[in-house]
């Protein structure tokens, strides 16, 4: 079968598509039955919604956050979206660090909504993605949009039916972005971005999501002729010097492009690439720290494969170095292990900003001037919301969400600011079971809620402030 390609003759649909090799026992492990019968491998389906584990790493444990801890997490969250803008302006390293830690499932649509700014950006533009939807679109990306549907994470329940729910939305948001944006029009590497936002929140929040990450986090990736993307290449191999010269020398003296082997990591935010526990928490530091995320990813992922001369004896050459770039060792993309090393990694946005004024005036010089301008990229949240401050009307959820827990005093005193890091740690390893109206996360062998709970959580799910489908 002919590649689809699309700009540049570059191809995005890459070797994650075809995951059947991958974690074959899923979630339910070998032993998983239905009514007493076996179910195939290829057949299970993993608390994510992959079939036959196809994102787990076969390495990778996926250790369980315990129930207590997830339920003093998930308390803490909602206290923030309650007063979100007053926690981005007082108290915005606390969010980063919740963030570190993993977004509660149960909120992580939520979470991601009111990050990106994309909440403030749907109650602006009120009625406009029904504007959209309604609208035909330009038949030349609507059907290339339509060929591209089946390709995005056809593993999972939400996209693996040809003309499914989850295909139906993804037409419908990427449609709607052409429209928003007919000068950018479509590019293959945003339908699994949407992808991703539309398994965690309805179509329009996804479509208000993907405009932030197009035009404040990742802005002129997706137009014609990808020179934001190229510069972005440049600005990680001038990086990894830094961080590591062995692997920096290397690519060098093979004359290794940085195009060549990370446009599919930075266009797709490492969705195609990593396994799924590893794609969440990079997406959640991703949305609150902002592009830096994506370039440590990168370069933790480059150290750790070409770091040393031992790790360089098996590829000589430019060829085995791109084939040791396309099958990065599962031990390296592991949540535990790749999230501490990004933490860890000191690059900042000042690092990045100033590589890219340098890599701009070479690129003027050799190349001369841009085609495509795009606007100043937005390091994160903070960023987002101190260029655009928001009306607190804006932020306001619908309904108002009451938690009534033992531990509602202790959230009160953290929007206070009365307890330390330290004292917050030991309360999560001791905190009490805490129920949230989000419901239970998958696979929660907590017991059902009490009666007064499920008055207040019924009125949630019949409201329009849609949560996760996870």
């Amino acid at each position: 079968m002919a590649k689809n390609k699309h700009r540049n003759g570059l191809d995005f649909r890459g070797s994650r598509d075809k995951l059947t090799d991958k974690g074959k026992g899923g979630w339910y492990g070998s032993g998983a039955e239905v009514n007493g019968n076996a179910i195939p491998p290829e057949e299970r389906v993993d608390k994510y919604g992959f079939t036959g584990g196809a994102q787990q790493s076969p390495t990778d444990p996926t250790e369980e956050t315990p129930i207590d801890v997830l339920r003093l997490r998930e308390a803490k969250w909602l206290e923030m979206l309650n007063n979100w803008d007053k926690w981005m302006a007082k108290k915005h390293k606390k969010v980063k660090e919740r963030c570190q830690k993993g977004i509660p499932p149960s909120l992580r649509g939520r979470a991601w909504l009111y990050l990106t700014g994309a909440k403030v950006k749907r109650e602006q533009n009120r009625g406009r993605f029904q504007e959209l939807d309604d609208q035909p679109g330009s038949p030349k990306w609507v059907d290339i949009i339509e060929r591209d549907l089946h390709r995005q994470f056809p593993f999972h329940e939400m996209f693996s039916a040809r003309g499914g729910h989850g295909q139906q939305d993804l037409l419908r948001v990427l449609k709607a972005y052409t429209l928003h944006r007919p000068e950018e029009g479509y590019c293959q590497a945003q339908a699994p971005i949407a992808a991703v936002l539309l398994m965690h929140m309805p179509a329009e929040d996804a479509f208000w999501v993907l405009v932030q990450i197009c035009e404040k986090y990742l802005p002129g990736y997706y137009s014609t002729g990808l020179e934001a993307i190229q510069l972005d290449g440049e600005i990680l191999h001038a990086l990894l010097k830094k961080v590591s010269p062995v692997a920096h020398s290397h690519m060098k003296k093979h004359k290794l492009e940085p195009i060549l082997y990370m446009t599919e990591w930075f266009m797709c935010a490492f969705s195609r690439t990593l396994p799924w526990a590893s794609v969440l928490r990079v997406w959640d530091m991703f949305l609150c720290e902002g592009v830096k995320i994506v370039f440590r990813v990168g370069l933790v992922l480059l150290k750790s494969m070409l770091g040393s001369q031992e790790k360089l004896k098996s590829c000589q050459g430019l060829y085995e170095t791109m084939e040791l770039l396309r099958a990065i060792k599962p031990q390296y993309m592991q949540e535990k292990f790749l999230i501490r090393e990004i933490i860890d990694l000191s690059v900042s946005e000042k690092d990045i900003e100033k590589e890219h004024h340098a890599q701009l005036r070479r690129w003027k010089e050799t190349k001369g001037d841009l085609h495509c301008v795009s606007p100043p990229r937005m390091h994160g949240a903070k960023a987002i919301i101190a260029a655009e401050p928001p009306n607190r009307q804006h932020l306001r959820q619908l309904p108002t969400i009451i938690v009534e827990s033992p531990l509602a005093s202790k959230t009160a005193d953290d929007a206070k600011g009365s307890r330390n890091v330290r004292q917050e740690e030991q309360a999560e390893t001791k905190a009490p079971a805490v129920e949230t109206v989000d419901g239970p996360s998958p696979g929660d062998p907590s017991p059902l809620l009490k009666h007064s709970t499920l008055e207040v959580s019924r009125e949630s799910v019949s409201s329009t402030e849609h949560d996760t489908y996870l």
